[in-house]
């Protein structure tokens, strides 16, 4: 539409320099970018849409990938990609007055220094067109991974002690602290008399502090931010799968967490099983 001589002096660049533009082949630096991009685009999709740029930085280094987290996040700016945020969570805790709660054994300090030895465990809701459904969760600390869990139409004791009988049954622990909060869930007896039995060791945080089961209320953001905002569910067998998918076929075993050095919970417990096995003496097989 108009005369590239006229384009030229406004935009204040000479008309030898654009022509020379238009038949120089791309740089050595925007051939590695748009490389680079297009694996940043991958594993974007492969974490189903949820990473920001420093898990897909993690991602890159694993690959044997050299780059800056800063170059990472200007090309996923460049290409429109962004990680899932969270918002807050519904609180749905329901104290029963007249239980006894168990003692704090926590108080705030979610370290465990091998698995088995802290598990967190909580309950949240799952909103679909056909109704709500309610997940509860055992989360062990040491690699956040999710080690039970049950989905029901009811709020019933039997949801939690659904969950704890598939962690123990996966995991065999005894002694191992189980810490929630009040819900009368957990203060029921039948809960209490489960503990007791498996040889597990109740605790609970204070009354409406979200901080004394932060962690599992972290998983819950996770959730919500990572599936349950960007999908709706029509029926709650949709919703089943879903929430099988996601904790069973992505969180345990894909789903990287800064807070353990951006492994997934399956391979930060390989790696710190092979470590101690590492560690272990080999037993000798000489004779006297």
């Amino acid at each position: 539409m108009h005369p590239i001589a006229t384009m030229c002096r406004v935009l204040g660049v000479s008309p030898g320099g654009y022509y020379a533009h238009l038949t120089r082949p791309p740089s050595a630096r925007a051939r590695a970018d748009a490389e680079l991009s297009a694996r940043i685009a991958e594993i974007h999709c492969r974490s189903r849409q949820t990473y920001g740029a420093p898990r897909i930085h993690a991602e890159l280094k694993e690959q044997g990938i050299r780059v800056g987290c800063k170059r990472v996040a200007r090309l996923m700016r460049a290409a429109g990609l962004k990680g899932v945020s969270r918002r807050n969570w519904i609180i749905t805790t329901v104290r029963d007055r007249h239980a006894r709660p168990a003692p704090d054994l926590v108080e705030r300090n979610f370290t465990a220094a091998a698995p088995n030895c802290l598990w967190v465990a909580d309950i949240t809701y799952i909103p679909t067109r056909a109704g709500f459904l309610y997940l509860a969760v055992v989360l062990d600390v040491f690699s956040r991974r999710i080690v039970g869990w049950a989905m029901e139409t009811y709020l019933r004791t039997e949801l939690v002690l659904k969950a704890l009988d598939m962690a123990l049954e996966q995991r065999h622990a005894l002694g191992v602290i189980h810490h929630s909060d009040q819900g009368s869930q957990y203060t029921s007896l039948a809960f209490g008399k489960r503990c007791e039995l498996a040889g597990v060791r109740p605790s609970m945080g204070t009354v409406g502090d979200c901080f004394d089961n932060a962690m599992c209320e972290s998983f819950f953001a996770t959730l919500e931010c990572e599936l349950l905002n960007r999908r709706s569910f029509k029926t709650q067998v949709e919703a089943r799968i879903a929430i099988f998918d996601f904790i069973e076929g992505w969180y345990n075993p894909h789903r990287r967490h800064s807070a353990l050095d951006y492994l997934s919970p399956i391979n930060y417990e390989r790696s710190y099983s092979a470590k101690a096995d590492f560690r272990s003496p080999t037993p000798s097989t000489e004779t006297g």
